[in-house]
Parts: C-alpha cells; structure tokens; sequence
C-alpha cells in the first residue's frame, strides 16, 4: 500500500472512527429516556452531591440529602452500585440529573402492582389519623389510605389507639399514575371469621359448654365471639344473684366459659348462659335456711312493701315493711338503708318459687305483749296524737302500740266530721280504753266517755215550752243555729221565726246576737232540740195585753175594761184590739 494510499486509507480510518464514536454517542443519548431508571456506579460523593456514573457521555448528579441515614450520616460510597431515575437528560452544566428516592419509590410501586396482580397482602403501619379513616404507611414508605369502615368488622369509636400498630392489609384499591392505594383490613377479617364461623357452627349445640371472648356489652347482656360466630349472654343469664348491669360483671374482651341455652341453625342466632355452668343455689336454700334461723345479709334494693336482702350470691330474702317493726312502717326506706348489712330471722322458705321471707322486728320484744300485761278496757291512758285520719284520731300508747279514737267518740255533743278540725299530731290527750282486739292487735279509745254524757240531763234540765236566752252561732238558708249551753246546739227553723214568712232567716238574726227562745221539740236519740223564736214573740205580746187589762181595772175597779175603753169587753176583745190579726196565731190553750 502506498503512502497515499495509506494516507488516504488511514484518513479514511480516522474518519470511519470518529463517525463511528459520534454515531454510538447519538445512539446512547438517543436511548437515555426521562423518567426511565436506570443502574449506575458512584464515582464520586461530593458535599452537597453524589455523582453517578451511568455509562452515558455525561455523568449524573443527585442530591446527597436522598442518601442520607435518620441520624444524618450518609449512607453511600464510591463504587456502589445503585439504581437511579433519570430526571433530566442535561442541564446547563452538561450533566444528567438523577433521583434515587424517585427510582425507589417507582420500584416500589412497581412490587405493589405486581402483588396486587397476584393477591398478595401487604403490610403496613399505622401512622396517622386522617379525615375519613388512617393513613397506612407500607414498604418503601409510601402512603396508603385504610378508609374508618375498612378498620375493622365493627365501627372503632376511637381510632387513635390503633396508631403505631403494624397489620396484614389487602390492596383494594390501585392507581400508579394518581399515587393513590386504598387498603382494608376488614376483608381478611372478614374472611377469619368465615373460616372460623364454618367451624364454630360444625360443632356447635345446644347444652355445650364453649369458651368464648366479651366483644359488646349493652345494658341487656353482653355479646360473646365464639369463633366467628357472636351468642348473647342476657343479663338474666349471667348470675343466680342480681345483676343491675352486665358491666358489673364484664370488661371487653374477657374469656368466659358459657353453656349454649338455644341454637338455630337458621337465624344462626345462639343463645348463652354462664350462670347454667354453676350450681344452682336455691337446691340447698332450705337446708341452709331453716325457718328462725338468725341471717346476715346486705339491702340490695327497695319496693313498695318492703326491701330485698342478699344473703349469698344468687340467693335474696324479703322483708316486709310489716315485719321491720312493731311500729306501723309506711315505706322501707324509714328503716333500712341501700347497702346496710342487717340482722334478721328466717320467717319462710320456699325453694320451688325462689322466696325467703325474712323478719327483722322478730329481733326485738314485741310491745304488744308489754301492753296487754299493762293496761285494761277501763284505764284511762295519757298519750300524744301520732297521726289523724278522716275517721279518726290515733293516739301512742307505749311504744309501738298506738290507738284510735273513732270521730264518733270525741264528743258527746259535738258531730264533728273532720278530726282535724280539733286535733293536731303531737297533741297530748287523755282517752280511754274502750276494747282490746288480741288477734288483730288494735286498741279502741274514746275521749268523750271520760265526761258524763249531758243528754242523760238535757230533756230535765230543758222541757218542752221553756223559754231562755240562746246565741246565734251560725245561719243556713233553712234556719238559724243557736249555742244553747256548752257543745249543746238547737235549731230555729224558717218556719219558726216570725208570724209573717220569711224567705231569708238573716233578716231576721245574725251570728252572735243573743236572743230569747222556746223549746219546741226534743229528740234525746237523735239529740236534737228544735226551737222557737215566734212563739217567745206570741208569749210576750200577750204578757204585754194582760198587763194592760190589770191597769186598767186598777184604774176603774168594778168597771169591765173593752177595746178603745169600752166597758163591757173581754180578754179576746183587749187583745183582739191591741195586737189585731197576731190573734189567730196565739195558743188556742
């Protein structure tokens, strides 16, 4: 080959190299595509960058804050491989911008996808409460939404305290592009509690005794997770003794061991009792509680007539608000107290009905028999008013035996309807004893007995046609009320107040004027007096023409004495002419 030649061909040569070069150049710039990633060889760790060296003409560059460790040291050297993602194919300087985090995150996403494709679960940590449910944070940090009802099988009131703990969770939702992962955990719950169910109602019946965990408690009982399947345990179900809540008994997730009451396969609803895993313990109720045995026991609650007592758990006693005291008891309350621990005596058992009764005031002497030992119908007794009723007034005696005085035995002569109107409580009065009732324990007294009866007096004391001076005490449209002694009442009736008719009985009389009246009729059974005021007018008017007629035969003796000094004239004419038409009412006698 000749120089020329060789020139030519080695000119040639060169040429043909350096094409070559720029052409592979072109080639592998050509190739180099944003946002691909890409492998690379750190060359160098600089202050504020790392450089990669990613086998293109132009080195790459990433920030070293994307390499460095939480405790600030940086965690990458010179001849690390790494994978990176390419930015920027250049900037002004020349030199391709990488990202490590970005390359990360997208590998990241990209084993997401691949286990999403595959039904894989992932895991993750809880790490926030955010608004609709948590935020979940999975493998290479990135962030997923568990949304509040994919939590759990149940809505979690407090969400809060499931931070910071790491669970298995299912992709529900996926979109790379948007960067969004919507995760949930209660499908595999879901899918546990099928698994667990299908082997729970396989051997589930009713009389088996089962192991389950308190998932709710309501004020009615408590819900029990027997593997997948939820029995109730009622209120009623959970002790022989009292239970006001379940609460009482239960905490959320405490173990019980329960006896299935009822299942039915179809409703799949079961029913649960703990207190059918233990003895019964009214079977011994009767052996343990003889009749006038002495028991302790607590005031666990009250009715009307009377308070319950615990004396072991599952077993209560009655005492009856008639048997807490001698005294007359109006509610328990006064007694005892809720909580008390009380002494008391066994009165009756009953096993088959589940009933004690119990007696407290069996504890104390019974005053009754203190009572009889003391006193007889007969005895006048001194005691305060306890209590006044319609019918009556109540009287203590001795201590815890009280008796009444009937309102028909308060006065003799008053009829008083309203004992309140003259007794008060605490007012101190003497009675007698007028009967004792042994069986019914009651005692009768009288107050007006203590005085003599002034009707045995009355009809001699007042007779018919006596006339004496009266008060008015009181006006009725049919009458006046007149006060003739002490306690002792008449009645002037309408008709018996003047010669003329009177239509309002206050024209004639008002309350407290004194007037003089006359007995008309007496009816000592019925003891009533009826009175007379036109009669005392009648009897007056003629005292006054016999007094006239005297006179004047003092002034003419011998002479008769007519009307207007007539002589001649008799009584009926003198008085015919002194009170006129008043005639005809006067006494035919």
């Amino acid at each position: 080959m000749t120089a020329a030649e060789q020139q030519k061909t080695g000119n040639g040569g060169g040429d043909t190299f350096a094409s070559l070069f720029e052409a592979s150049l072109g080639a592998q710039t050509d190739q180099l595509k944003e946002g691909e990633i890409v492998s690379g060889t750190v060359i160098k760790v600089g202050k504020d960058t790392v450089v990669v060296d990613i086998g293109y003409k132009s080195e790459g560059v990433i920030p070293i804050s994307e390499f460095l460790a939480t405790s600030g040291d940086v965690k990458v050297k010179a001849g690390d491989k790494v994978d990176v993602l390419v930015e920027q194919k250049e900037n002004d300087d020349g030199l391709v911008l990488l990202s490590k985090e970005k390359a990360d995150k997208l590998k990241v996403w990209d084993e997401i996808s691949a286990a999403c494709e595959r039904d894989e679960l992932i895991e993750g940590t809880i790490t926030a409460r955010v608004k609709g449910g948590l935020s979940v944070t999975i493998k290479g940090g990135v962030k997923a939404f568990l949304p509040g009802s994919q939590v759990d099988l149940r809505p979690i009131r407090n969400l809060d305290k499931l931070i910071a703990q790491t669970f298995q969770f299912k992709v529900i939702k996926f979109n790379k592009k948007r960067g969004n992962i919507v995760l949930s955990r209660r499908v595999l719950l879901e899918k546990e509690r099928d698994s667990l169910k299908a082997n729970t109602l396989l051997n589930l019946a009713e009389g088996q005794v089962v192991t389950g965990v308190i998932k709710n408690i309501t004020e009615y009982g408590a819900f029990v997770d027997l593997g997948g399947i939820d029995g109730l345990l009622h209120i009623t179900d959970m002790s022989w003794g009292r239970v006001n809540h379940p609460s009482e008994v239960f905490n959320v997730g405490d173990e019980v061991t329960v006896k299935v009451l009822k299942y039915n396969a179809e409703t799949e609803r079961v029913s649960l009792g703990l207190k059918q895993t233990m003895d019964d313990p009214w079977n011994h109720a009767e052996e343990s509680y003889p009749p006038g045995k002495k028991v302790s026991g607590k005031v666990v609650s009250f009715v009307e007539y009377g308070a319950f007592v615990a004396l072991e758990a599952g077993i209560e006693g009655l005492i009856h608000k008639s048997e807490m005291s001698w005294k007359k008891t109006k509610h328990p309350s006064q007694v005892l107290e809720a909580g008390q621990e009380v002494e008391c005596v066994v009165l009756d058992v009953d096993s088959k009905a589940k009933r004690i009764s119990l007696g407290l005031k069996q504890l104390e002497p019974d005053p009754w028999s203190a009572f009889t030992g003391k006193y007889n119908p007969g005895d006048i007794i001194r005691g305060k008013v306890r209590s006044v009723t319609d019918y009556g007034v109540f009287i203590g005696i001795e201590d815890g035996v009280d008796g009444m005085v009937h309102k028909s035995d308060l006065s003799w002569t008053q009829r008083i309807n309203n004992p309140a109107d003259v007794y008060h409580k605490g007012d101190e009065v003497e009675a007698i004893i007028l009967s004792v009732n042994h069986d019914e324990k009651k005692v009768s007294l009288g107050i007006k007995q203590l005085y003599e009866d002034p009707w045995m007096r009355i009809p001699d004391q007042y007779p018919l046609g006596t006339v004496l001076e009266v008060r008015v005490i009181s006006i009725a449209d049919f009458g006046v009320f007149c006060e003739i002694e002490r306690g002792v009442e008449g009645l002037i009736h309408i008709s018996e107040l003047a010669h003329e008719n009177v239509t309002d009985p206050r024209t004639i009389a008002k309350e407290g004027d004194i007037i003089k009246v006359e007995i008309l009729s007496l009816d000592s059974n019925e003891r009533r007096i009826a009175l007379s005021l036109k009669n005392v007018d009648q009897k007056e008017e003629t005292a006054e023409a016999m007094k006239y007629m005297a006179e004047k035969r003092a002034e003419a003796p011998g002479k008769p004495v007519g009307p207007s000094g007539r002589g001649g004239a008799t009584l009926g004419d003198v008085l015919k002419d002194k009170l006129g038409d008043k005639i005809d009412d006067l006494p035919k006698s």
